[in-house]
């Protein structure tokens, strides 16, 4: 790995939890000490994919062993609606069922075990009526849980050839090591205190009053970590959270919701399935000149947070390619399947595949290198806009490219592998090489704001606290590292204090690649206040020169004035100086009309180029990837460290999605894959044996803190790469580049072979 020699907040420290981690130190909510007299929850669902509820006799349910409560809709206190952002997530269907899974009732019991035993001896008899299963069923019914919208801009021009594909992408799941959980506790003032695993305390702060119909003040927060989200745990966690505090408010005794992992699977939203279609123009040469562009997402029954997800699809529709005219519609389906929801990437994935498989099919149609193809239909001067009307103003992409390009040996790999194939009948390979501009920040507008609490003790030790959380991306490292370099002291004099809803209120969620863009600018805003009074402390009452202080290796220098930081500190406290204060940053420039299509939501694009070499068995479709090469744009990396495992993380989960990670429902309206006996995350032997990383040296030409960029989302797509070298190998074994589904099993690389050899 390398990376810049340029600032750096610190070096390559650890992650502030690690040692916790690997000792088993490190408390999640599971290993918080239970309250005295806890009950513990478990829901009672349906296997039906949509009806109308006839009955439902809970007697036995309640007479069970261990069960000390039992609740219905009708039984919510305030609103049963926990839609994040638009109605129709219920919390328990009353008598209209949505899918298979859906919860109809709850139970409270002494053990775990007694309430998943009580819930199986509920007595339900429901009317099945006709499911929506999949996309087009829900096109055909024109079923939608949310308006569909268009953008469109540029005028088209008939040209030299055309191209009309489809591809569906399948959904993935998140599977978090740590599964979903809550823990309520009522308080001494009718208010009720959560310990939640969750991307977004403010939310479950909101939805918790809501239900329980409470102020939210009333309802107070804390995440300290969770073992995974990967986005499964920013709407999600809210149905565990609200049912613990409806129990825990009814019963006067703390509750404890942790769902077991075939629960979670089955009732938990996946990354959406997208149905994708395309038509593009081009000339002779490939230069694209028109693309109409049709992206619709397996919804399920609910808007969860589908409509902002099916739009980042629509914004990544180009990934970095210029189109003279464009047509991009998006069609958010209702489908009978658990609502699905935020998944790293955020729908940006979905469309971004879309436009690599067809650059694929371009460069094949005209007999093109499909590196040198997409090459030349980057975004680049004169042809600079996106199809939402955002301007690029900084080319990196064509950089970028050229130095993996050479660093990957690409030109003399590919010549190399066209000879093997050439020779091998059994085996075939495939290399391909392709970019991701991904797009940072919100799109919704409002969610682009952050806040810090900032304490600095008269020992010279400092709490930070926001309102991000840590889900093993390394967060509070990386803050910490922000506010001990604003001081000049170390990191171990900094803690980073669990997320809590009233410490930093009003938070937005830990997503969009966002986290330490606006949390770690947040904390600056308020380090900087503390030492503009820790400098005016020292020009007044020191008598120190008016010129800047200098924070650096533990001391504060002005002139020929110096003070250890700790004795500045204390003779500050003296002096009776504030040496606690807030900050906050809202993300300037960005806007966007819905409406209109058009505007600037992104602050600034994260880029980054992958080239993966992979070798197939052409009779059974088993694959390996034996070749990774990664150029990343993290801009002044905040720790190189964590960045690098961030980077080799996102493609192996991507690689997941693309290759091994198959959802699957029944014809019942089930899904199959429920446990981790069918459904197959990447393990350590699906990593490649040569795994070559690299950092792009070009720092953020926005101010974003320390001029890093965001590293969470954007390097999940280099994975597709995987996927086209999949393609152009089985392309190999026959005579033309065959459809190839995703995920690429063995199976459909099998499949795909056997197409190319028709």
């Amino acid at each position: 790995m390398s990376h810049r020699s340029g600032y750096q907040p610190s070096t390559s420290a650890p992650h502030e939890s690690a040692t916790g981690h690997v000792t088993g130190t490190a408390h999640y909510v599971d290993d918080l000490p239970v309250p005295a007299n806890t009950v513990h929850v478990a829901t009672g669902s349906v296997s039906v994919p949509a009806g109308v509820l006839r009955s439902m006799n809970l007697s036995a349910v309640r007479s069970a062993p261990g069960v000390v409560d039992v609740i219905t809709a009708q039984d919510i206190p305030g609103d049963p609606d926990i839609g994040p952002v638009f109605p129709g997530d219920v919390l328990l269907a009353d008598n209209k069922v949505e899918y298979a899974g859906q919860p109809l009732f709850a139970v409270a019991a002494t053990s775990l075990r007694a309430a998943q035993q009580a819930v199986k001896l509920a007595e339900i008899d429901i009317e099945a009526t006709t499911a929506l299963l999949d996309v087009d069923a829900a096109l055909a019914a024109k079923a939608f849980v949310m308006p569909s919208n268009t953008w469109q801009r540029g005028e088209k021009t008939p040209d030299q050839q055309q191209l009309t594909g489809s591809l569906y992408v399948r959904g993935q799941e998140h599977f978090y090591l740590e599964g979903q959980i809550a823990l309520a506790t009522p308080d001494d003032n009718g208010g009720m205190v959560l310990q939640s695993s969750t991307q977004h305390p403010d939310d479950i702060q909101k939805l918790v009053a809501r239900v329980l119909g409470l102020a939210m003040h009333h309802v107070r927060v804390t995440s300290r970590r969770m073992g995974g989200a990967f986005g499964g745990k920013e709407s999600q966690a809210a149905p565990l959270a609200c049912m613990a505090a409806i129990f825990a408010h009814r019963l006067k005794r703390p509750a404890k919701y942790r769902m077991p992992r075939h629960d979670d699977m089955v009732q938990t939203g996946k990354r959406h399935d997208f149905s994708s279609s395309y038509q593009l123009e081009f000339n002779n040469e490939g230069l694209l000149s028109s693309a109409d562009i049709t992206l619709s997402a397996k919804c399920g029954y609910s808007p969860d947070l589908s409509d902002s997800i099916v739009e980042r699809a629509m914004f990544h529709a180009n990934n970095g390619y210029y189109f003279p005219h464009a047509r991009i519609t998006g069609n958010r389906c209702k489908t009978n399947t658990v609502s699905n929801t935020a998944f790293r990437g955020f729908g940006g994935p979905q469309g971004m595949l879309m436009i690599e498989a067809a650059m694929d099919e371009v460069a094949d149609q005209i007999g093109a290198d499909p590196l040198d193809l997409r090459v030349r239909n980057l975004l680049r001067p004169g042809a600079n806009s996106t199809p939402y009307g955002q301007e690029i103003t900084h080319y990196v992409l064509a950089d970028l490219i050229k130095e993996l390009e050479q660093r990957s040996d690409y030109r003399d790999r590919q010549k190399a592998i066209s000879e093997y194939n050439a020779t091998s009948s059994w085996n075939k390979k495939g290399l391909a090489l392709t970019p991701v501009q991904f797009g940072i920040s919100f799109t919704a507008t409002h969610l682009n704001q952050a806040g810090a609490l900032l304490q600095v003790y008269r020992d010279g030790s400092i709490d930070i606290n926001h309102a991000g959380t840590e889900m093993g991306q390394g967060l509070h490292t990386k803050i910490r590292q922000i506010v001990a370099n604003a001081f000049g002291i170390a990191a171990e004099h900094v803690l980073h204090s669990a997320t809590q809803s009233d410490k930093v209120p009003n938070g937005s969620p830990t997503a969009a690649s966002s986290g330490s863009d606006m949390n770690g600018m947040a904390a600056l805003a308020a380090c900087d206040i503390i030492k503009a009074r820790l400098a005016d402390f020292a020009r007044t009452t020191l008598g120190w020169p008016s010129t800047p202080l200098v924070f650096a290796n533990g001391e504060v220098h002005s002139g020929d004035h110096s003070l250890k930081f700790v004795e500045l500190i204390q003779q500050a406290y003296m002096g009776r100086i504030s040496l606690s204060t807030t900050g906050f940053y809202s993300t300037p420039e960005i806007h966007f009309d819905k409406a209109k299509g058009h505007g600037m939501p992104f602050y600034y694009f994260a880029y980054g180029a992958a080239a993966t070499e992979v070798i197939i068995d052409v009779h059974t479709g088993e694959y390996r990837v034996e070749r990774v090469d990664i150029l990343q744009d993290v801009g002044n990396s905040l720790n190189p460290a964590i960045d690098l495992g961030q980077i080799e993380g996102a493609y192996v989960q991507g690689l997941g999605w693309l290759t091994t990670e198959e959802l699957l429902w029944n014809e019942a309206g089930q899904i199959a894959s429920n446990g981790p006996a069918n459904y197959k995350i990447p393990t350590a032997l699906d990593c490649p044996p040569e795994f070559n990383v690299n950092f792009f040296e070009r720092e953020n030409p926005q101010p974003t803190v320390h001029r890093s960029k965001a590293v969470g989302e954007p390097p999940l797509m280099l994975a597709i790469s995987a996927w086209c070298a999949l393609r152009q190998a089985c392309k190999a074994a026959g005579n033309h580049l065959p459809p190839l589904a995703v995920p690429a099993t063995p199976e459909a690389v099998f499949n795909a072979v056997q197409e190319a050899q028709r």
